[in-house]
């Protein structure tokens, strides 16, 4: 027998979809009685089912999962309470444009026993809503019911060419229990949609008079800056990126970036930060903003200078998807990176064109070396690497995480260079920039949004990513602070990766709470009544008797764990949770305290 179940399945493997990361519910009886089907007759199912206790968890993974292969993850979830589990992961995957096929069946529509999968069970009643859709689609690509089984396989496949289009994205389909239950002919349910005929739409290229607009004011520019933060999620514009900024001396400076977009080591690598004041912005004549979502702050003092030239090259200019946002630009271009990347490299490469520019460049070679060299020192002063905080006895995050990337260096095979960083460290992310200092295209995950919880259950799918992409990383690293660890659900990920012998390293920058809300206070009152307050007066502590987190990941999912309270316990205890996690598999989390909020 073959239902719709029978046909989605086995269109997610046409597709080339590997992995579901499922939480079952009263909806999905086809899709377990199918599963058992392929068992008894193939002896395995055609998508690898990964069990996730929990929603949030389970679309995470699929993120992590996605973001490693570059491929499309699915998730399948529980009527309209397991498409609101799904909670903040589903803004994450949207603003991360991340491709994933979520699918959630909903409560059967008939209490008709001569129906198959009528309401035969009392939540059904209580699950039955009146719009399931509308709780995630604002956020979604796409979104649809499946009416019939006879068209199901064409609506995964549609939806699958939506989420892999730019800009790339979460798709949400549905089905009531009665479609799911329908049993359709043999011959449908065999049927090969070939996915080479369903592909996504070619990024978009410059325009010629675009191109020639933007190559010249590049050659006659006295400081080109190019601002960017997410192009590197696609890691083949990372070098593309790097050769163009040394063909003609363009400074990089990444803002708000989610991604590797080039190696921190670049000579005309020049600055980052999240928000904070960019000072190249008062020299630049020419900007080229390249998928970036937040360029700068203006309330913060950014401002480009007024003859500045202001070019965008992005998937989505006008960002859309966004109730508010604005640059005053001389240009607007609609473009892949990689596409456009490329059309610069090709139109600068003559010779002609660098001894026209010659002088120019030359004397902006000399000022980005200058540049970056200050900025380098400035991470490097004895202020910046102390090791000890104002405290006294905790590490500081810089000496925290410069230690953390000298010994994974030190350990790993690859001397560090095969190691994933996946990065929630939230205050801390600049910081984590830093010091960890990423060279290899695709070695920094971040979820791309603002939703926390992303980085336990994004560590799991990354390793199996990594295993169906044949990357095989040395180490998992995964950088949260407290809070994030909890929004992560830990004691759900840990099990998760566990079960599916997915470990990695945790560290925890633990301040005893959340720094961000406090920090958002003092951005608007810096001296009023809260500037002098501690994180417990204004509730924002976790204080006083905060968890150990690490024997939380110990109890729910066997890892190793050891919280480090004094600086010199810091450098053993790294050192043994990367062997624990490198030679025994399994996780390691170092519940690290640091200058309490």
């Amino acid at each position: 027998m073959y239902t719709t179940a029978s046909l989605i399945f086995k269109t997610l493997a046409d597709a080339g979809i590997t992995h579901a990361f499922v939480n079952w519910g009263n909806d999905h009886p086809a899709f377990l009685e199918e599963l058992e089907r392929e068992r008894v007759e193939s002896g395995k199912t055609a998508v690898e089912i990964v069990t996730c206790p929990h929603e949030m968890v389970a679309l995470s993974a699929a993120q992590g999962y996605a973001q490693v292969t570059g491929k499309p993850a699915a998730v399948i979830v529980h009527v309209d309470v397991g498409t609101q589990g799904l909670a903040g992961a589903v803004h994450n995957v949207d603003r991360g444009h991340t491709p994933v096929l979520i699918y959630a069946g909903a409560a059967p529509q008939a209490a008709d026993k001569r129906i198959k999968g009528a309401k035969n069970e009392w939540p059904m009643w209580l699950q039955d809503v009146p719009d399931q859709p509308a709780i995630v689609r604002q956020y979604m690509r796409y979104t649809a019911q499946i009416q019939s089984g006879r068209n199901a396989g064409r609506m995964v496949m549609r939806a699958l060419q939506i989420a892999t289009s730019e800009p790339k994205g979460p798709v949400y389909l549905w089905a009531r229990r009665e479609t799911s239950e329908e049993e359709i002919d043999p011959s449908i349910a065999k049927e090969t949609l070939s996915i080479e005929k369903w592909p996504a739409v070619d990024g978009s290229a410059l325009s010629a008079p675009a191109l020639k607009q933007i190559v010249d004011a590049l050659l006659e520019a006295q400081f080109p800056l190019i601002i960017t933060a997410h192009s590197g999620r696609n890691p083949k514009t990372v070098p593309l990126l790097a050769e163009l900024s040394s063909l003609l001396a363009i400074g990089v400076y990444t803002s708000c970036p989610s991604a590797v977009c080039i190696p921190w080591t670049h000579p005309h690598y020049i600055g980052t930060s999240y928000g904070g004041k960019n000072e190249l912005l008062d020299h630049a004549d020419l900007l080229i903003l390249l998928d970036v979502d937040i360029p700068w702050v203006d309330t913060k003092g950014n401002k480009p200078r007024d003859d500045a030239q202001v070019f965008v090259i992005d998937s989505d200019p006008l960002k859309t998807t966004f109730g508010w946002s604005h640059v005053d630009a001389d240009l607007l271009c609609k473009a892949d990176a990689e596409v456009a990347l490329s059309q610069l490299i090709a139109a600068v490469e003559g010779p002609e064109l660098k001894t026209r520019a010659a002088s120019k460049l030359s004397a902006r070679e000399a000022r980005l070396q200058q540049i970056r060299s200050d900025w380098v020192a400035s991470q490097e002063s004895a202020e910046q690497v102390k090791s000890l905080a104002a405290d006294g006895t905790t590490p500081t995050v810089p000496f925290l995480l410069a230690s953390l990337r000298n010994i994974v260096a030190a350990q790993t095979p690859s001397q560090g260079e095969n190691v994933l960083w996946v990065n929630e460290a939230i205050s801390n992310y600049p910081l984590t920039w830093a010091y960890l200092r990423p060279e290899v295209p695709g070695s920094v995950l971040q979820s791309g949004g603002s939703s926390l919880g992303y980085c336990l259950g994004a560590s799991v799918g990354a390793y199996l990513g990594g295993i169906v992409s044949d990357k095989k990383y040395d180490l998992i690293a995964a950088i949260v602070g407290d809070g994030t660890f909890l929004f992560g659900i830990p004691a759900s990920a840990y099990w998760l990766a566990r079960r599916n012998n997915t470990p990695f390293l945790t560290v925890v920058l633990n301040n005893g709470g959340w720094a961000s809300p406090r920090y958002s206070m003092l951005g608007v009152y810096p001296d009023g009544l809260g500037s002098t307050a501690s994180g417990e007066q204004l509730s924002v502590g976790f204080g006083p008797e905060a968890p150990d987190y690490s024997q939380v990941a110990v109890a729910a999912g066997g890892a190793w764990g050891k919280r480090v309270e004094k600086v010199e316990d810091l450098h053993a205890v790294l050192q043994e949770a990367v062997r624990v996690v490198l030679e025994e598999k399994r996780c390691a989390v170092v519940d690290c305290i640091i200058e309490s909020i």
